[in-house]
């Protein structure tokens, strides 16, 4: 099982795919509650260069309530992280599949609230 959901954004600047994946996760009810610049981070900390690379904290608060009301301490798994990766063919944008992370937890109901966020988050990344 894949444990995330892909699309490489070909030709892209990594802050026209930035754009496009926050209005994509807008239109799906995600706002972005962290974002860490990883390149940024690299090169301040261990001065190591890379490609750009940003993980966005991405949260449906509707979802995320019903899923900390069934699990109290499935937040340690939230928000759902949404890469952007440079690469040479462009910006490749990864969301993490919420059933696969959600897999350890023995819960019927997560489960199917995660296979929501999943499709929500399909679509998202499928209009950026």
């Amino acid at each position: 099982m894949s444990y995330t959901i892909d699309r490489l954004i070909a030709g892209a600047s990594m802050s026209d795919a930035d754009a496009r994946t926050r209005a994509a996760l807008q239109s799906k009810g995600f706002g972005v509650l962290t974002e860490i610049d990883v390149q940024a981070t690299m090169k301040k900390k261990i001065d190591k260069d890379m490609p750009g690379y940003r993980i966005l904290g991405a949260c449906n608060p509707g979802m995320a309530w019903q899923a900390i009301g069934m699990e109290a301490r499935v937040g340690a798994m939230l928000p759902c992280n949404v890469i952007l990766r440079e690469t040479p063919e462009g910006v490749e944008v990864s969301a993490i599949d919420p059933v696969a992370s959600m897999a350890a937890i023995d819960n019927a109901d997560l489960i199917a609230v995660a296979g929501q966020v999943r499709t929500m988050l399909a679509e998202a990344v499928a209009a950026i």
